[in-house]
């Protein structure tokens, strides 16, 4: 029998499939002052006399006659996107508006249905982001890649921190779904995430926009285009975005949680050195200061853990182990802790020493392209970047192990884990292209080169403790407090540190074959030589550069000195039924390179997973071109699928996050369906629905060390989501009112890899209210607004860890495990409902 739930999103996706859509009014035209060269590659760039496509969302209602044109960039040159055989979401720089997009965290409420972005733990500074169901839970780690390309202006981003800094006058953000391991290359397993920003157009011009919101938010953006002097034509951007903490701390002086103040600045040239050449030169530099979600005691000992014998349907049972017998005892919780598992806390119950977490990101880009000939465009993108990350993250409070209990002495008494890490990274990489036509084939080619180095450094101390009755909490001091370390700098406990040097090589090209009019036969491939060597530095406060070699020994310890070659191919047959009906079949490959965990002691390693996809689908325009329907269908087999085993271990000094990645054996299975609709059933109104069914299946790991079977989940990967939008302009005189309205769905799904526990379902709105096109000294320049996130101020549990619920890992037998730091499950809900005005002039 159905229940509500199911009842629901089936009649949604129902209603979805009758009407007819495409990529949720994401849609985005190209406007002339996109970015040019390899930011945004063209086979042959639109000069400033030619029409541009129509953008639903920007045009004016009293021209528009239809869904305009939408081009993307995913196949290395500019094409419609209802002519591309990928399949594509496109969120155009308007509808990144309407929804009040400030930075990449905030598409986590499900604005494309198969893109998933979550925080990793509580923490706003990495983001972890996924496709199709390939979603990394801790892709944060120097020795491990992500599993989607996540590319600025063609330069690919390779670490997840600094990704939630502002974003900068982006003019769309292209979702490619499915493996992408042939133009793109490695760590497209899932797909890839294409940010297009606008490049100088070389003409006095720019606009301003400031807002205010609730929790004392505000924001600001200045884009000032110069005119064209002495061929050089320059581009400024600026950003400030600010939010109050939305739950408070109440420890004097110290950050609450869920706060940020973001800052950044880029500056464009773009010269013409000689006839047919283009060549763009931008400068970036983000600030990102921000505090974790707050991390909730859900409820307590959910699972009924009693010490003695264990049946075998006990629910008290760590996965991977089969205890027949508990030890120790579930201890109290202190009266001054609150339990709350049903809705978001405005106050923390206890107050806790709290810095904020500061983001730094910097890069320089050069993007040159020149056409040679009519048949050939070479291109060439420079790209240099670093990501500074120093993390406070005290989210937990008493929430997390240890637990204390009454009659404590000494370290037994402290609690509320520090997450303290440094991350700095640097990249540099290169990338020629080649891109044409000659004959009925069009082609791409290229050569790639990626260097990375990185360090990473983590402490994790007690900062609070309490008295011997539970009574009274004191702030320990913050170099000697905890075991005798702290949190100052040079009085930390060292739990991890370590450092990776990175480099990539690949060549690859791609053909398409137009024997005809409408069939396009593609053909591709590409190579890659992935190399790294790492070492871990500290671990448990050991010093591996010098330490004896009995304790390297001890540890199991051994530097990452691997490197692994790789050949992807792809192959597409389209075939055009007609002008408005287009049909494609894919099979494409895509792997993510292999590495170590600087989590564990051993810095264990763990190999490469590879992925094979086959994909058919039909976009197709009808009533008209008002209506709009993209459908596909995939089956995806991913091997050695790379999956985390975290468990949190508790020291004299606090607590260290064991984290062992280990290569599933067998084939994971991932299949999915997904259809986009957009229908504009009268002038002025585009409806748009989206849908995503992805079935995800890792095949049962033996566990050696315990004969046990043991389950593995793919994360933050819904079974089923859905979206739906309404766009409706009206016009009043001689301005326009426009009004926007989104729901965004997402079952429940797992939040860790070996945890069958599940966050909650999802259903967030967001809206915005325009008054566009008003007349300032005689042009319509001005627009006023109001918008509102998370419309209906939804409360759901967003992460949920059972963690601290659950026995520790055996010690000294296979069938024994302690309870005597079982908690209970904690969590963290989504942000409340946020809402403010604007006002933007253009000039």
């Amino acid at each position: 029998m159905l229940n509500s739930a199911s009842l629901r999103l089936r009649l949604l996706a129902g209603a979805a499939l009758t009407v007819a859509i495409a990529s949720p009014a994401f849609a985005a035209a190209t406007p002339t002052d996109a970015t040019p060269p390899a930011a945004t590659p063209t086979a042959a760039a639109p000069s400033a006399t030619d029409p541009a496509p129509t953008d639903p969302a920007t045009a004016d209602p009293a021209d528009q006659t239809g869904l305009g044109d939408i081009v993307v960039t995913a196949t290395k040159r500019e094409t419609n996107l209802q002519k591309t055989p990928i399949a594509i979401n496109v969120l155009s720089s308007q509808a990144l508006t309407d929804r009040h997009v400030q930075s990449l965290y905030d598409l986590a409420d499900g604005a494309v249905p198969s893109l998933r972005v979550a925080t990793f733990e509580a923490r706003q500074s990495a983001l972890t982001i996924g496709i199709r169901g390939i979603v990394p839970l801790d892709a944060n780690q120097p020795a491990r890649e992500q599993g989607v390309g996540v590319y600025i202006d063609g330069v690919y981003l390779g670490r997840q921190h600094g990704l939630n800094a502002a974003l900068f006058d982006v003019d769309r953000i292209e979702v490619l779904k499915g493996p992408q391991g042939t133009l793109f290359g490695r760590n497209t397993e899932g797909g890839a995430l294409s940010i297009v920003t606008k490049g100088p157009s070389g003409k006095w011009g720019g606009s301003a926009t400031g807002g205010i919101a609730n929790y004392g938010g505000y924001n600001g953006a200045l884009r000032l285009d110069l005119p064209e002097v002495y061929g050089v034509a320059l581009k400024l951007d600026g950003v400030v975005q600010y939010q109050g903490a939305t739950t408070k701390n109440p420890l004097v002086g110290q950050t609450g949680f869920n706060y940020y103040d973001r800052r950044g600045f880029k500056a464009t040239a773009r010269v013409h050195p000689i006839s047919g050449m283009t060549a763009d030169f931008s400068y970036d530099n983000g600030y990102d200061s921000n505090s974790p979600f707050y991390s909730q005691l859900l409820n307590v000992n959910p699972n009924g853990c009693v010490a003695g014998a264990q049946s075998a349907a006990s629910a008290c049972k760590l996965p991977g182990t089969n205890y027949t017998t508990l030890t120790g005892s579930v201890k109290p919780v202190p009266s001054q802790v609150v339990v709350n598992g049903t809705s978001r806390m405005k106050t923390a119950d206890i107050g806790v020493p709290q810095q904020p977490s500061i983001d730094k990101t910097h890069g320089f880009t050069s993007n040159i392209r020149w056409n040679v000939a009519p048949e050939i465009e070479l291109r060439s993108i420079t790209a240099w970047r670093g990501v500074n990350a120093t993390q406070y993250d005290n989210s937990g409070g008493y929430h997390r192990v240890p637990v204390v209990a009454a009659g404590c002495t000494g370290t037994a008494c402290n609690f509320s884990r520090y997450s303290l890490a440094d991350l700095h990274q640097n990249q540099f990489s290169q990338e020629f292209q080649a891109v044409g036509t000659v004959g009925q084939f069009d082609y791409v080619a290229g050569l790639y080169y990626f260097n990375e180095h990185i360090s990473d450094d983590a402490a994790t101390p007690n900062s609070l403790a309490f008295n011997s009755t539970l009574s009274t909490i004191t702030v320990l001091d913050p170099c000697t407090g905890s075991g005798g370390f702290g949190s100052q700098p040079g009085c930390r406990s060292i739990d991890r540190a370590s450092e990776v040097h990175s480099k990539s090589y690949a060549g690859y090209g791609q053909v398409t074959w137009n024997p005809t009019d409408t069939i396009h036969l593609t053909a591709g491939g590409r190579y890659t030589r992935d190399e790294k060597q790492g070492v871990l530095h500290y671990s448990r406060n050991l010093n591996y550069d010098t330490a004896t070699t009995a304790q390297l020994t001890a540890a199991g310890y051994k530097p990452l000195d691997a490197s692994w070659n790789r050949f992807n191919p792809m192959a597409t047959l389209a075939y055009d039924a007609s002008d408005s009906v287009h049909l494609y079949a894919k099979y494409a490959t895509g792997y993510r390179a292999g590495g170590a965990s600087s989590r564990t002691s051993n810095y264990q390693t763990f190999n490469p997973e590879d992925v094979k996809s086959y994909e058919i689908g039909a976009k197709t325009d009808f009533w008209g071109h008002r209506a709009r329907l993209n459908l596909a269908g995939y089956i995806m087999d991913r091997k050695n699928s790379q999956v985390d085993i975290s468990s949190i271990q508790t020291t004299a000094s606090g607590s260290f996050n064991n984290l062992v990645t280990i290569n599933a054996p067998g084939i994971t299975k991932i299949r999915g369906i997904e259809a986009d609709l957009t229908v504009q059933p009268v002038t002025g109104l585009t409806l748009t629905a989206g849908y995503a069914y992805t079935y995800t299946k890792i095949p049962p790991v033996l566990i050696a060390s315990t004969g046990v079977y043991q389950n593995f989940y793919i994360v933050f990967t819904p079974r089923n989501a859905a979206n739906g939008s309404i766009d409706y302009t009206v016009p009043v005189s001689d301005m326009d009112l426009k009004f926007h309205l989104d729901g965004n769905y997402s079952q429940a799904t797992q939040t860790f890899d070996q945890y069958a526990t599940k966050n909650d379902a999802a259903f967030i709105a967001n809206a915005r209210l325009a008054l566009a096109n008003i007349h300032v000294a005689g042009s319509n320049a001005v627009t006023i607004s109001a918008w509102v996130r998370n419309l209906f101020d939804k409360q759901y549990v967003f992460r949920r860890d059972p963690s601290n619920s659950l026995p520790g890992s055996p010690t000294t037998s296979t069938t024994s495990g302690s309870i005597s730091n079982v908690l209970g499950d904690y969590g963290n809900f989504n942000a409340p409902r946020t809402y403010g005005m604007e006002a933007s002039v253009k000039f």
